[in-house]
């Protein structure tokens, strides 16, 4: 797989970040890095990012997930890689 043909990130993240405006800064920093995709509430209290697009654009946002400047306090990111999936339009808060 080349860089073109573009990844699936999924990351869960854990911590306290539900009700403190984590999904809106989320669907932010994707749509300025030209992703598409969703971050949406768990039952459980993590928050589910899914982005598609660039490998670089996808690891940047990864890295701004565990950066610990995110609204809310971030304490792990679970990651998984995968090729992109069927197609996405804009990024979504659900």
């Amino acid at each position: 797989m080349s860089e073109h043909d573009g990844v699936r990130l999924t990351a869960w993240v854990h911590g306290h970040v539900q009700g403190v405006g984590f999904r809106w800064w989320t669907r932010s920093r994707a749509l300025e890095l030209g992703l598409t995709g969703y971050a949406a509430n768990r039952p459980d209290g993590r928050v589910q990012v899914v982005a598609q697009g660039s490998r670089g654009a996808c690891e940047q946002l990864l890295l701004l997930l565990q950066s610990g400047k995110t609204p809310g306090h971030v304490d792990t990111v679970v990651v998984d890689w995968s090729p992109r999936g069927e197609a996405i339009s804009g990024f979504t808060e659900r």
